[in-house]
């Protein structure tokens, strides 16, 4: 049992957990019962942490690879972003996303702000999956109001060609100064996060000219040019291995690859148009970093989630639309999980969210789960309420 303290007020997160318990046991619960831990509000502070599995590895590590951990690891996509006021405050001094996302001091200073606050067990880097674009001949900006902006979207088979192959070290050395800092910074109490876009996500943003509803011209693209298509993807997968490569060299110890729009396709063309590529980037990155876990994480992505682990990731993240005791029978014990709780939970009352945390966790089972939610934080989320999220995940226990 663990037992979280606010305001001098002590109340249990276990017996939402125990109740449930009989539909959806846990793999293991310790015979032995063992005395609450207790962890303090600290929106303004930082959240007590427990001691670790491992002086040298981190929680989040150590559940991955399926060795005995006393609760989940626990990080939220977007930890670092607009609910915060911190952030808030940068953003008035930085207006241009470009400029707050490719300045060392400035990422390495938003990436710790929940790490500061929160003490997540994972602190993902501060970046946009579109950043490496300039790298490859595509201008692009990300404008307030808009989002991201291609100023050339590509249409032809002479536009792919004029596409170049990344090289991190000339194109984007500040994400490889910014993670050598943060993995300094974080010495090993959390593990340090990167991340890349996935080859058929980065192709809609292209060809698309931005975000779409509809996905008509990618789709377009596919249907009736696909070497055309092919040629991009090539491109990408060739180029986000060796980024993906680059950031566990200068400092990650895990990277997640985001698939956002790969579940616009349909299950046959998603296996001709984003597995392959997928695929041949972990593929690759297993050859040089053979230990380095690599998280799948495509929103809406219930209909192809066993397609999902024939990449060969470590981990799927699992968005809302799939409940996670249907997700972990799908998948196997072989994969991971992560995951599952709706953003939206986090504007719900505090005992709602225990009871959300709670039943995730319950129907995860013991180990190969990291907690997280099923997409990024909602602008507008309650720093307090992102606080609590953290509060009782760390509080539990198997």
């Amino acid at each position: 049992m663990s037992a979280i303290v606010c305001g001098g007020a002590v109340s249990s997160i276990s017996p939402s957990f125990s109740a449930l318990s009989s539909a959806f046991p846990p793999t293991r619960i310790s015979a032995s019962p063992k005395p609450p831990s207790v962890v303090r509000c600290a929106l303004q502070g930082t959240v007590a942490e427990p001691q670790s599995v491992s002086a040298t590895k981190p929680l989040l590590l150590n559940a991955v690879r399926g060795r005995d951990v006393e609760r989940p690891p626990v990080w939220l996509m977007r930890q670092a972003g607009r609910y915060m006021k911190s952030y808030q405050m940068i953003s008035e001094k930085h207006p241009s996303f470009r400029e707050r996302s490719e300045n060392v001091d400035l990422v390495v200073e938003i990436s710790l702000q929940p790490w500061k606050v929160f003490k997540p067990d994972g602190v993902i880097l501060f970046s946009d999956i579109l950043t490496p674009l300039s790298g490859m001949n595509i201008p692009f900006d990300i404008v307030k109001g808009k989002g991201h902006v291609i100023f050339n979207p590509l249409q032809t088979s002479a536009d792919v060609d004029l596409v170049r192959e990344f090289v991190p070290d000339e194109s984007v050395p500040y994400v490889g100064e910014a993670l050598t800092i943060l993995r300094k910074e974080v010495d090993n109490q959390a593990a340090v996060l990167g991340f890349v876009g996935a080859p058929f996500t980065l192709a809609s943003y292209v060809v698309e000219g931005g975000s779409s509803k509809h996905f008509i011209k990618i789709k377009r693209l596919a249907f009736s040019q696909p070497k055309v298509l092919h040629a991009l993807l090539q491109k990408f997968a060739t180029s986000m291995a060796k980024y993906v490569q680059y950031q566990a060299d200068k400092g990650a110890q895990a990277v997640q690859i985001f698939d956002s729009w790969a579940t616009e396709l349909s299950p046959i063309d998603f296996e001709e148009f984003s597995l392959p590529y997928l695929k041949h980037i972990v593929d690759t990155v297993k050859q040089s970093h053979p230990s380095l876990p690599l998280i799948l994480y495509a929103s809406r992505s219930g209909g192809l989630l066993e397609r999902l682990a024939l990449t060969g990731v470590d981990v799927v993240s699992l968005d809302w639309t799939v409940d996670m005791a249907e997700g972990r029978r799908r998948l196997g014990q072989d994969v991971a999980v992560q995951g599952n709780v709706d953003p939206g939970v986090l504007f719900g009352s505090k005992e709602f969210i225990t009871n959300r945390i709670n039943d995730v966790v319950r129907k995860a089972g013991k180990g190969k789960h990291i907690l997280n939610l099923s997409h990024g934080i909602v602008v507008g989320t309650p720093e307090e309420n992102v606080a609590h999220f953290f509060e009782v995940a760390k509080g539990l226990r198997y």
